[in-house]
């Protein structure tokens, strides 16, 4: 079974996330999203964990998606490592996607060269930064939960619109 995982803070969860998802549900048998406690490169969280996951579960509605709350239930910042060590009990080939953003930082992450040798990495568009050496995939929604935070609700699910407006203003 090939299994893809998305981790990520989802603060808040937006279209573009949810494109992701579909995107690589469809060149796999199964999606897991993943939100984390907190990300270990960031000291803080605007929403928290519970309610970040909370709304993953109304928003996302495929079959071929399961929501993990592994890395909220350490209750600490998660490094992917230690995550990818726990669902290669389960799973043979994992792979794990991550905005192009993430790739400047990428030899920050714990145990990067095991990490690798893991999973292999899709990696989304993202900023027009060029993508080589790594599988990739072309979303076209130009928001992050930043923006959404900062009060650009155009792209945030209807499903909770109303409480991610409330929440953020």
């Amino acid at each position: 079974m090939e299994v893809v995982i998305f981790g990520g803070s989802f603060d808040p969860i937006h279209k573009g996330h949810l494109e992701i998802i579909d995107k690589v549900s469809e060149i796999s048998d199964k999606v897991i999203v993943i939100p984390n406690y907190l990300n270990p490169l960031k000291n803080s969280f605007s929403a928290p964990s519970d309610l970040r996951l909370q709304w993953l579960y109304k928003t996302i509605n495929n079959p071929k998606v399961e929501i993990s709350d592994f890395e909220i239930k350490q209750n600490k910042p998660c490094y992917t490592i230690d995550t990818i060590n726990h669902f290669k009990q389960f799973y043979d080939k994992i792979s794990f996607v991550i905005g192009a953003d993430n790739l400047k930082t990428l030899d920050k992450w714990k145990d990067i060269d095991k990490l690798k040798k893991l999973v292999e990495f899709i990696v989304v568009t993202r900023d027009n930064i060029p993508i080589h050496n790594y599988k990739s995939i072309n979303i076209n929604i130009p928001i992050s939960s930043t923006e959404i935070r900062n009060g650009n609700f155009e792209f945030v699910p209807k499903e909770i619109k109303d409480e991610v407006i409330k929440f953020y203003k």
